[in-house]
């Protein structure tokens, strides 16, 4: 971790002991806010890039001319939709971004790596949210930087770039200075002692000089390094270490002794190597975490004074973001994971509801998104992810869908008041006014939707475990499209042969015609016919009708699928059968 990452972790730990001090709080996470983002984000870094009080997100997105996406933060745990910004013309050339005040005007500035271009990316900021054309700056022939940090590598006060190239074409470490005005000199490099993948910083030997260790795969050990700084942007050789994890790596003094200690993820783990202050470490000691870990958060997030690890991690089960409370002494308590639904980069820490206590952000290249994972100090809540109805139709209610709160504190909780936004509505709830330490309550919603398309709300709880309201967040489709049976399971059927027919009704309950674009199914072993297509009169209905002819012996199964818009689209009707000799 580099200084000025090291004291951002710092003031954390004094922001949220000083926030807490009446009352330690636990690090309990529930996500929440969902930002959709463009094309692929693989990283992110927090600021506050217009100056409004309210920390913000910049997000690097890796496909479709890699690109820079900035989110300005509302305050409450959600963003305003994203700004983008052109970093390259080449698709995932963008892997990483860094937050600095490279000109000194008080405005917090974006640097970017941009792989293809063999280049870093300096985007300065305008102090309203907005950034200025990016500032290009060549690393030199066959040097493809795939991460950018910030630091002070020479001593003078002024932030400085330092990159890793992992393809072993040119020296691994490149260095630029910053001269202060937002300008850079020429990088100077520096060969790693292997092909390393990832890297962080910190003064290792505690002689006011920033060092590097770097992570990677030497043939078949993987092995950490330390390269100790000259304070000229030059690094000499120092101890390695085979470890059994190099997904990723950061740095923070985890026991209190003025050393900086690293921490790397990997497979199944977490690595903890404490220093000693003169650039050596003791071996690793390893904590599981909830399957395969990648990046790497440190910071107080339970207010006891204690750095603690937050890691993505993911196993057959989905991605979770993986806690490790810390003792204090360098050691921590076994993992606790908490859902995220896809995520693969990331975290980064940040208060971003104002309730002083830090929460996570991550997100995910797959599904396109910035989650949010709101920190609920002795407020647990199951499930910790929003709650999502099915498809209902619209002027009808549905089955209520139930979050359970509990107080994991050691006082009572006290509960003022309990909302509901959007077209959602409180069926029932047993918390009252007061939760007793280690109870628990039950509040449950039902979706009422008043019109067609998706419908968003809120469950909102003012309790005194927190400045802030908790939320839980509410989804659902309300629709015009009933679908009568919701699902066909055909007999045993001769392979070779058709079934007879099988039929769903489907009704338009709306007052309006509903266009019908398609109805389709997945699997070659289910055909239809159907009189759907292309619409549905106000109050009519159509008939889809079913065959089910096996091509091979056992179960097979597909689905029915309607688009139209009526809400809800495409709606799903599962098919079953089982094909037989």
């Amino acid at each position: 971790m580099i200084r000025f990452q090291r004291n951002l972790t710092l003031a954390w730990l004094l922001l949220v002991t000083l926030g807490n001090l009446s009352q330690r709080t636990w690090a309990q996470f529930e996500t929440r806010g969902n930002s959709p983002v463009n094309y692929s984000p693989v990283a992110l870094a927090v600021g506050d890039f217009n100056r409004d009080g309210r920390l913000d997100l910049a997000v690097a997105l890796q496909l479709h001319s890699s690109q820079l996406a900035v989110l300005l933060g509302n305050g409450d745990g959600t963003f305003r939709p994203a700004a983008y910004y052109s970093v390259s013309t080449h698709e995932e050339s963008v892997y990483s971004v860094a937050v600095a005040d490279f000109n000194h005007d008080g405005i917090l500035d974006l640097a970017v790596n941009d792989l293809l271009d063999l280049s870093l990316k300096v985007f300065l900021g305008n102090g309203d949210g907005t950034f200025q054309t990016p500032i290009n700056l060549p690393l030199g022939p066959n040097c493809g930087p795939t991460e950018v940090m910030v630091g002070d590598f020479n001593g003078d006060g002024n932030p400085d770039l330092v990159t890793l190239d992992e393809s072993g074409l040119c020296p691994d470490i490149s260095v630029i200075f910053g001269n202060g005005d937002g300008t850079f000199q020429t990088p100077i490099n520096t060969p790693a002692p292997y092909p390393a993948s990832h890297f962080a910083a910190g003064d290792f030997n505690r002689d006011g000089k920033l060092d590097l260790v770097t992570v990677g795969v030497f043939g078949t050990l993987s092995e950490a390094g330390i390269l100790l700084g000259n304070g000229d942007g030059t690094f000499q050789a120092g101890a390695t270490y085979n470890v059994d994890t190099v997904a990723s790596v950061a740095v923070a003094d985890l026991n209190g002794d003025h050393n900086l200690d690293i921490v790397l993820g990997g497979l199944g783990a977490v690595g903890v190597l404490l220093g000693h202050g003169d650039g050596t470490f003791d071996s690793p000691q390893y904590y599981l975490v909830n399957g395969a870990c990648c990046g790497i958060a440190i910071a107080d997030l339970n207010g006891d004074g204690k750095p603690d690890i937050a890691v993505i991690s993911s196993d057959s089960a989905g991605e979770t973001v993986s806690v490790l409370l810390g003792n204090g002494d360098g050691t921590f308590q076994p993992s606790v994971a908490y859902p995220i639904g896809k995520g693969n980069g990331g975290p980064v820490v940040g208060d971003f509801n104002g309730d002083h206590k830090p929460d996570l952000a991550v997100v995910a290249s797959n599904t396109n998104v910035v989650t949010v994972l709101l920190n609920t100090g002795v407020v647990s809540f199951s499930p910790t992810t929003p709650l999502s109805f099915p498809d209902q139709l619209v002027g009808t209610t549905s089955s209520p869908q139930s979050v359970t709160l509990t107080n994991t504190g050691s006082t009572a909780l006290s509960i003022s008041s309990i909302s509901v936004t959007g077209q959602f509505q409180l069926s029932s709830n047993t918390c009252g006014s007061s939760v007793a330490p280690g109870g628990n309550c039950t509040l449950s919603v039902t979706f009422q939707p008043q019109a067609r398309g998706t419908q968003n709300g809120l469950l909102g709880i003012n309790d005194s475990a927190s400045s802030k309201p908790q939320v839980v967040e509410l989804t659902g489709k309300g629709t015009f499209v009933s679908l009568s049976p919701t699902q066909l399971t055909f007999p045993a059927q001769k392979v070779g042969t058709k079934s007879a027919p099988q039929s769903v009704t489907l009704t338009n309950t709306g007052t309006t015609a509903l266009k019908i674009s398609s109805v389709t199914i997945n699997k070659s072993d289910f055909t239809e016919t159907n009189n759907c297509v292309p619409q549905v009169g106000a109050g009519t209905n159509c008939t889809i009708e079913v065959t089910f002819a096996p091509t091979s012996k056992g179960t097979h199964e597909a689905t029915v699928s309607i688009s139209d818009n009526g809400g809800g689209s495409p709606q799903g009707v599962p098919l079953t059968g089982t094909g037989t000799n």
